[in-house]
């Protein structure tokens, strides 16, 4: 039997299909390149290694993608939103408009340094300029976005809070906790940022 055939038959039986589809998408999609990074970080002012910087960009990608495979959210996206959503912040203090400059940024790199379709580049736009409110309601790609930065909050010595998260996945007491622990931990994700060359 083909691989094909074998997918085929799994969906007929069981529904393995969306779980070996999601597992490909995962293998297959390429993190943000070192070349969209290295134009990231060229017109980053604040300290790369900062408390908004690379390596809370890596564990909010990490977070993202684990959500994700909960929730269902546009992995693009997703990935994107974890370098973009910090990036034109001018203090690690109050900047209220930070996202949106960020979101702006993506704008102008996509097309040259990305590729994303309209309806998904709409969602990283919303997921950036939007980051910081309150707000839990949306699209779940957008949701997971917000929630991927939200559990991160640990390196700036707050818990995340259930009713500030959007998501299920998100609220899951055991993620909550891995996020947290990894978090306050300052862990930086080697691999993202070997890959990176951050």
């Amino acid at each position: 039997m083909s691989f094909l055939g074998l997918v085929v038959w799994n969906l007929n039986t069981d529904g393995f299909l969306i779980l070996v589809i999601r597992k490909l998408v995962c293998i297959l999609l390429i993190v943000p390149t070192a070349e969209l990074i290295k134009a990231i970080r060229h017109g980053y002012s604040l300290e790369w290694r900062g408390i908004h910087g690379v390596a809370h960009w890596a564990r909010v990608l990490e977070n993202g993608l684990r959500l994700a495979s909960l929730t269902g959210a546009r992995l693009q996206v997703v990935r994107l939103f974890a370098v973009f959503h910090d990036s034109r912040r001018l203090n690690e203090g109050h900047d209220p408009d930070h996202g949106r400059r960020g979101a702006d940024f993506a704008a102008k790199l996509r097309g040259a340094l990305f590729q994303l379709p309209d309806e998904e580049f709409e969602l990283l736009r919303i997921a950036c300029a939007d980051h910081t409110g309150r707000g839990t309601v949306g699209d779940v790609t957008v949701q997971t976005c917000w929630d991927a930065d939200r559990l991160d909050l640990g390196r700036v010595r707050i818990r995340p809070q259930p009713k500030y998260l959007c998501t299920n996945a998100a609220r899951d007491p055991d993620i909550l906790s891995w996020a947290y622990q990894r978090s306050i931990a300052n862990v930086v994700p080697k691999n993202l940022i070997n890959e990176w060359k951050a």
